[in-house]
C-alpha cells in the first residue's frame, strides 16, 4: 500500500481501512451520513459523542467533520485499530481514545464522562452473542443522557425473507468480485499487510490473540434490537435505514 511502509501514514491507513470495509459495505458512506442527520437532529451541531467500538475512529472523523465543535470519545479493544485511530487524531484535543473490552462491567468507569448527547456504533457489535449485546444495551443506557440517543448500524438481516436475503447476498458476492478485479482490499488481505508493517506489526499479532480470526457473534433482525433496547431502558427506538442485509436502529433516552 503506498504511503505505508513506514507505518507513519496514518491517514494512509485510515483511508485504506475505509476503502477495504465499503468493499463489504457500499452504502457505508450513506448509514454515516443518516447516523449524524441523527445526531443534528437530538443533539445539534456540538455534541459529546461516544464512538463504541471505533475501530479506526471512523464516526469519529466525519462526526468532526461536519460538526467541528463536536467532542469524541472512542472505546475499542483492538490494540491496531486503535493505534491507526491514535496517529490519525494525535495532537486534537477535541478526541479522547480509551482501550477497554466492552464485554467486561467496568469499561463505562474508563470514560472521560459520566453522560454523551449520543453514542454511536457502526458494524462491530454483530461479534457479540445475544445475552451479552442485551447486557451491554443496560451499560449504554446508564450512560446516554436523557433526550440522548443511541444508534447502531449493524448487519439486522431478517431471517422471515430468505429469497429476498439470497437475492442480495448474490448482488454483494458480484460486486465484490469487481472490487477485487480493480484492486480493491479484503479483509485478510489489509490484516496482511498490517501484519508485515513495522510499526503495526506487533498490535496487529495482539489483536490476532484476543480475537482470533475474526470473532462472530449474532446477527438478529432489526426488531430484536427495538424490543432489546426498550427492554434496556430507552424510551422509544426504531428503525432509521435500512438496507436488504444491514439496518440502523435509533434509540432515544
Amino acid at each position: 500500500m503506498t504511503g505505508t511502509t513506514t507505518g507513519a501514514d496514518w491517514r494512509a491507513w485510515q483511508e485504506s481501512w475505509d476503502r477495504q470495509q465499503e468493499w463489504y459495505m457500499p452504502d457505508r458512506e450513506e448509514r454515516f451520513r443518516v447516523m449524524l442527520d441523527m445526531v443534528e437532529a437530538f443533539a445539534g451541531p456540538a455534541p459529546r459523542v461516544l464512538d463504541l467500538a471505533c475501530g479506526t475512529g471512523s464516526i469519529t472523523d466525519r462526526l468532526l467533520t461536519r460538526f467541528p465543535n463536536a467532542r469524541s470519545t472512542g472505546v475499542d479493544l483492538d490494540p491496531a485499530l486503535l493505534a491507526i485511530a491514535e496517529g490519525t487524531f494525535e495532537g486534537d484535543d477535541r478526541v479522547t481514545f480509551v482501550a477497554a473490552d466492552l464485554k467486561e462491567p467496568d469499561w463505562v468507569d474508563r470514560l472521560p464522562h459520566d453522560t454523551y448527547d449520543a453514542v454511536l456504533t457502526a458494524t462491530a457489535l454483530h461479534w457479540l452473542h445475544l445475552d451479552p449485546l442485551a447486557t451491554l444495551y443496560g451499560r449504554i443506557a446508564g450512560i446516554v443522557r436523557d433526550g440522548g440517543v443511541f444508534m447502531n448500524a449493524d448487519h439486522m438481516a431478517d431471517p422471515s425473507t430468505p429469497r429476498i436475503n439470497e437475492a442480495e447476498a448474490v448482488l454483494r458476492r458480484a460486486r465484490r468480485e469487481r472490487a477485487r478485479e480493480d484492486g480493491a482490499l479484503d479483509w485478510a488481505r489489509w490484516w496482511e499487510l498490517a501484519g508485515r508493517d513495522p510499526v503495526l506489526a506487533e498490535p496487529t499479532a495482539r489483536r490476532f490473540e484476543i480475537y482470533g480470526e475474526h470473532a462472530d457473534g449474532d446477527t438478529p433482525p432489526l426488531d430484536w434490537h427495538v424490543r432489546a433496547l426498550r427492554g434496556a431502558g430507552f424510551s422509544e427506538a426504531r428503525g432509521v435505514w435500512g438496507s436488504p442485509s444491514d439496518g440502523m436502529v435509533l434509540a432515544l433516552k
